[in-house]
């Protein structure tokens, strides 16, 4: 980020010391200390800055404001951490959608104050041969917590529901095999005690196709890409349909989807925060703090299907 502003601030012919300035500014978003007038005042001092790029300024102060909303809810999430700790509870969030919907920004938010000791995020990649001769569940099953910890599995078992169909990576009968025995795998997940939380990030064509275009352009984000993300971005159309096959078959009662629409990232990160802590049945730190996730953002998975089914009622498609 301060490589990438710095050609910003001296194309427009700012001094060094401004754009020290302005880094400093920038960064002390995501610390506790300075208060927002604070920041201003820190900000202001750079008067070239506020002169011309009052639009870089306005950014600063808005990452700012948003890292401190967050900031009671990740606090929560610590202390659910300990409760989990405490009696011996597991726990597994699984993060599913198309690429570019928020999946990873949002992991590293949840995370970003948590005990490493107890949480691993867990992002797999295609499966090695010897994986390829072992029963489809095995590779996920070796990444399940322990009690006491939390797993977030970036894309999970659902890769056979959504990306595998779809690229032809499996067949026919091992993508009816799966639709048919998740919810009896997932059943005896939550047998075991362990929480199961499945969430989709739901994010429209154009925020999609803004984001891959970001990071094409960004050397720092370029890695977010990959072959099947981009590929997947011309087949938009049959990942909806799987999508509302793999809702309308596995949004079950002991194992719901809740789906999140993630064109607001911040909107998106503050209610799977909210989500996660309003299913996991914790002793709360702040029971002042609202966990209500927002309508306009959060909605069940039943909910998703229905609206899916109308609208392939009046255009023919999902």
């Amino acid at each position: 980020m301060e490589e990438s502003n710095n050609v910003v601030l001296q194309g427009k012919g700012c001094t060094p010391s401004a754009i020290e300035g302005a880094q400093s500014a920038e960064n002390s978003y995501l610390q506790t200390g300075p208060d927002i007038a604070a920041l201003l005042q820190k900000i202001q001092q750079s008067t070239e800055i506020v002169g011309q790029d009052e639009k870089l300024l306005k950014k600063i102060i808005r990452r700012y404001q948003q890292a401190q909303e967050l900031k009671p809810y990740q606090a929560e999430l610590i202390q659910l951490q300990q409760c989990l700790e405490r009696r011996g509870k597991k726990m597994i969030l699984v993060f599913e959608g198309r690429g570019a919907a928020g999946k990873g920004g949002t992991i590293r938010r949840i995370t970003q104050y948590m005990n490493a000791k107890h949480y691993r995020v867990v992002a797999l990649g295609k499966p090695t041969e010897e994986e390829r001769t072992q029963w489809f569940y095995q590779k996920y099953i070796r990444e399940f917590p322990r009690a006491g910890e939390i797993v977030l599995f970036d894309r999970s078992w659902y890769t056979r529901a959504m990306i595998e169909p779809v690229f032809g990576f499996c067949t026919s009968k091992e993508y009816q095999d799966f639709m048919e025995g998740v919810g009896g795998f997932e059943m005896d997940l939550i047998n075991q005690n362990i929480i199961l939380v499945k969430m989709y990030f739901s994010v429209s064509r154009e925020e999609q196709a803004r984001r891959f275009l970001q990071r094409r352009k960004d050397p720092l984000h370029k890695w977010k890409l990959n072959e099947v993300d981009l590929d997947a971005e011309e087949r938009r159309d049959d990942f909806t349909e799987a999508k509302y096959k793999m809702l309308k078959n596995t949004h079950t009662m002991h194992a719901p989807w809740t789906i999140i629409r993630s064109d607001n990232t911040h909107q998106a990160r503050l209610n799977t925060m909210k989500v996660i802590l309003s299913v996991a049945g914790y002793d709360q730190l702040d029971s002042s703090l609202d966990l209500t996730p927002d309508p306009d953002v959060v909605v069940s998975g039943a909910y998703e299907v229905e609206r899916m089914e109308a609208h392939h009622l009046r255009v023919g498609k999902y």
